[in-house]
């Protein structure tokens, strides 16, 4: 597939080509670590940043010219499709909190759902694209995203995050015909609001399943897997790479890489190798997958753990550059800087 960007190395990893180098984005990659996101963030809640496109925008690409990366990825939060189908939240510094957990459909959650227009219900994620694309000029690639079913689900259920999923489960097992009611609407959701972002200009998308690492294999199999693979197939053929990621998954990426995705981003609790060697060495592209914790430590173990990550692709085709998680608070941009240039420089080919 040909491209006019400037760098494209990020899309030709996607697509398992040759590239000039391994390309390197964060998750996370504007946030409270960078000076330029908190003299902002003290005059604006993360709403209001969402929801205004010049400063959604302004945050995206000050963050990627900064750190230099290979990608830019749009300022949005992953609740912001529930926000916009009328679900009442706030977002925290602790994370998003639901103003009244869902139980069953007695608010009507589902018919929220399956009225959501992306169009007219999130218009500013679209005009944030469309923002980040002209700022960027074509120079790299831009990466939109959206939570999956199961996670958005667990919010919604849970009410904030989690460290059990206990109601969550509860639903799953006990409700089964409102858990796959719910899941199919919010896969719905999900599609409709990913191809928005493909129509408004990004060049890939990513869908983010952080929660579901809390599922043994068969409860993944039965209750996620399904709705997660038809928001694949919705995407197929789309012309923009799809990016399949989780935390704590390593025991799910032999039913993950059903849904055909991609990309799989993975976690620094298994090799990228071996990962790799799961989801089927030259069928996909892969993700990762330093902890983010590393860069807390100093440059030498940040170097070596960087070093032990590439020597364990080999240089192969298709593989992005990325931590396992997002970019911590308290990270020293520094350490990122330096991290993107030993990435770039030493797999330069």
């Amino acid at each position: 597939m040909t491209s006019s960007l400037e760098n494209d190395n990020f899309i030709r990893a996607c697509w398992r080509k040759e590239t000039d180098y391994t390309p390197v984005w964060f998750m996370r990659q504007a946030g409270r670590y960078l000076e330029s996101y908190r003299k902002v963030r003290a005059q604006h809640d993360v709403l209001e940043i969402c929801k205004t496109p010049k400063l959604a925008a302004q945050v995206t690409v000050e963050a990627a010219q900064e750190l230099g990366v290979d990608a830019a990825i749009i300022f949005a939060d992953i609740m912001l499709p529930l926000e916009g189908a009328g679900i009442g939240l706030k977002i925290v510094d602790g994370g998003p909190q639901i103003d009244k957990p869902v139980r069953n459909n007695d608010n009507k959650v589902v018919e929220k759902l399956e009225s959501f227009v992306p169009e007219e219900d999130v218009p500013y994620v679209l005009e944030t694209a469309r923002l980040v694309k002209s700022n960027l000029d074509d120079g790299i690639p831009v990466i939109g995203f959206s939570g999956a079913p199961f996670t958005l689900a667990s919010y919604l259920i849970e009410g904030g995050p989690s460290r059990d999923f206990t109601e969550t489960k509860r639903i799953m097992y006990d409700q089964s015909e409102f858990w796959n009611s719910l899941l199919s609407h919010l896969s719905n959701m999900v599609s409709s609001y990913l191809l928005a972002q493909v129509h408004a200009g990004v060049d890939a998308v990513q869908l983010f399943d952080s929660w579901s690492g809390c599922l043994s294999p068969v409860d993944y199999e039965e209750f996620v897997l399904p709705y997660t693979k038809r928001i694949f197939q919705q995407l197929e053929g789309r012309g923009v790479p799809r990016i399949h990621f989780g935390v704590g998954t390593a025991g799910l990426l032999d039913d993950m890489r059903e849904t055909e995705s991609d990309v799989y981003g993975v976690d620094w609790r298994i090799p990228l190798d071996e990962a790799w060697k799961i989801l089927g060495d030259d069928k996909v592209a892969i993700q990762g997958n330093l902890d983010p914790a590393t860069l807390l430590s100093n440059w030498t173990l940040v170097e070596s753990r960087t070093t032990e990550i590439l020597s364990s692709v080999k240089g192969r085709r298709g593989h992005v550059f990325n931590l396992g998680h997002g970019v911590l608070p308290s990270t020293d941009p520094l350490q990122l800087k330096k991290l993107v240039r030993l990435v770039q420089r030493t797999t330069r080919r």
